[in-house]
């Protein structure tokens, strides 16, 4: 007994330790994931943002990357060929013959895209000046009183401006030329604005159906529709308007009416003013006839304010060849 009592008493005491490292192999894996995703997002937004032209040069480059090492993009030539020069041929020594383009080829224009533009441009112009007649006959106390007869519309000849009778106002003496003074005004008003824009005018006096029968013999409503008309050039011009710009004064009597149903209506007696398209200012420059072009590369004068200007020779090319076509049609 006394032996146990004297051993020595051993603790065993256990010293944990901290669990062992996992690694940090997912740590990467989702830094690349996140770092792809990012590229992949940077990818899409420069791709939207990048213009066509550029997005064709970088296809370019992946297409044919050594062509675009060597000789630059499409902007430097577009040659086929890796050896500089473009030349096809290696067995030509000497070079090749150059190429030559026809001058007239680069002058080519599309007719009917330039002439839809054209017309497009010139009806703003003239729904402009609509505008701003009806805002003038809104704001003039004069006009405005007169404005149920003052009738405005867009037809296919260009912006018609017509002044019609009403049955307790006329606008011009019973069976004469001679004007109300309300009338002169009114036209006189309206020629101010007719400079605005460049095209020229047409006009003409219309009368009813009633016969004339006071007056001088031979003397008819053909006679009194036509001094109306030239009455009313005289003071549209006394207005402001530019005398270059009446391209026509016609008498049309009782043959155009305005209410056909009532030939003896007083709105069929009327001044009638259209601010003529090209198409129609040209047509009655014309007399009538068709225009003649003997090939697509001729504009007509409708078109060549929006064709590129062409140098003298070839203007004077043109007209050979015009010659040439006029010949054979005869």
């Amino acid at each position: 007994m006394s032996d146990d009592s004297q051993r020595p008493i051993i603790v065993k005491r256990i010293k944990k330790s901290a669990h062992g490292h996992h690694g940090g192999a997912w740590k990467i894996a989702y830094a690349d994931f996140v770092t792809a995703m990012m590229a992949f997002f940077l990818l899409m937004w420069l791709l939207g943002s990048t213009a066509k032209g550029d997005l064709a040069g970088i296809s370019e480059y992946f297409k044919t990357p050594l062509k675009v090492a060597l000789q630059g993009g499409s902007g430097s030539g577009d040659s086929s060929s890796l050896i500089k020069g473009g030349g096809k041929d290696l067995t030509r020594k000497d070079g090749q013959v150059q190429k030559t383009i026809d001058p007239l080829e680069k002058k080519t224009i599309n007719l009917a895209a330039a002439k839809v533009e054209f017309e497009k441009q010139e009806l703003k112009k003239l729904q402009g000046l609509k505008e701003r007649i009806e805002k003038a006959i809104e704001t003039n106390p004069m006009l405005k009183q007169f404005k149920d007869q003052i009738l405005i519309d867009i037809t296919s000849e260009g912006l018609r401006i017509q002044i019609v009778d009403e049955k307790n106002r006329p606008m011009f003496d019973l069976g004469g030329a001679h004007m109300k003074s309300y009338t002169v005004q009114i036209l006189q008003e309206i020629g101010k604005m007719l400079n605005e824009v460049p095209n020229r005018v047409s006009l003409s006096g219309h009368t009813d159906a009633t016969p004339y029968s006071s007056g001088e013999k031979g003397y008819s409503n053909w006679e009194l529709s036509a001094d109306r008309a030239n009455s009313s050039r005289r003071e549209l011009i006394a207005g402001g308007m530019a005398e270059s710009k009446m391209l026509r004064v016609v008498g049309l009597s009782s043959a155009v009416m305005l209410d056909n149903k009532d030939p003896n209506n007083p709105i069929n007696r009327r001044i009638s003013l259209i601010v003529l398209n090209r198409d129609t200012e040209d047509a009655i420059s014309r007399g009538g006839k068709p225009l003649e072009v003997s090939g697509q590369e001729q504009v007509t004068p409708a078109l060549q304010q929006v064709a590129p200007k062409e140098k003298p020779s070839e203007v004077e090319g043109k007209k050979d060849k015009t010659s040439a076509a006029e010949g054979k049609n005869q």
